[in-house]
């Protein structure tokens, strides 16, 4: 096979996969049988990826990386027009939970308590469990503290949905010290959930249940549901952390 047609076939399996492909995911593409060798080397095919990423640089579409393989995505200008084909807008995040996933991807890892102090106020716990339910927040350990809190970071997923290969690719923040932040750790807060805001943006976040899911009572929490309990225990003008 020349490079001409594998191309052709990469270009095709990226464009009807559901989900990022990785370099030896597309390798198996070019086994002859099973259990063979497949016939193209990874560095070529990193090579043809590249070429591919140069065809469509003039498109509306990109092939990009990300933190679990490679996919083809629309590009954050034509935000605006695919908007028009569904002008319902999904419903936002509280800036509770906003300020607590900002908290994670840019802390990371860290605990409940970490980012009650951060925050100022206490943690809803429904609010971690949204996060969880979406795929982008996991417990990756524990802390060696009396009462071995869990350790917070963001998924793959996380960083998939944002469009992104790496946290290094997040908006970068300024050092936050005092002479940056005179407001005190909550304005710290502020400032990560404002850089999360615009890549969230960027990558047009749909926030509705996905269709496949199951659609039981049973079904994961909503957003509407999170924030109905949250504004419950976590009002405007937020609940001290009691210490």
């Amino acid at each position: 096979m020349n490079t001409s047609e594998a191309k052709r076939v990469l270009e095709t399996a990226l464009l009807c996969a559901h989900e990022a492909l990785t370099v030896n995911d597309l390798r198996k593409l070019f086994s002859v049988a099973e259990g063979e060798e497949p016939t193209l080397e990874a560095d070529a095919i990193k090579e043809i990826l590249a070429e591919l990423q140069q065809d469509w640089s003039e498109r509306g579409i990109e092939l990009v990386l990300l933190s679990t393989g490679w996919r083809f995505q629309s590009r954050s200008e034509m935000k605006i027009f695919l908007d028009r084909l569904n002008p319902e807008k999904p419903p936002k995040y509280t800036r509770a939970t906003l300020e607590t996933l900002a908290i994670i991807a840019y802390r990371q890892p860290v605990t409940r308590g970490d980012i009650e102090e951060i925050r100022g106020v206490a943690v809803n716990s429904q609010t971690i469990k949204l996060l969880e339910d979406r795929g982008w927040v996991d417990a990756i350990g524990h802390r060696d503290v009396p009462g071995r809190p869990e350790l917070l970071a963001t998924t793959k997923q996380f960083l998939d949905d944002l469009g992104l290969s790496s946290l290094e690719d997040l908006p970068p923040l300024q050092q936050m010290g005092e002479e940056q932040l005179p407001g005190s750790l909550e304005n710290a807060a502020q400032l990560m959930e404002h850089n999360l805001q615009a890549s969230l943006d960027q990558a047009s976040i749909d926030f509705s249940i996905d269709d496949s899911a199951d659609s039981s009572d049973s079904q994961a929490i909503t957003v509407q549901q999170a924030d109905a309990e949250q504004s419950q225990s976590e009002p405007d003008n937020d609940r001290p952390t009691t210490h």
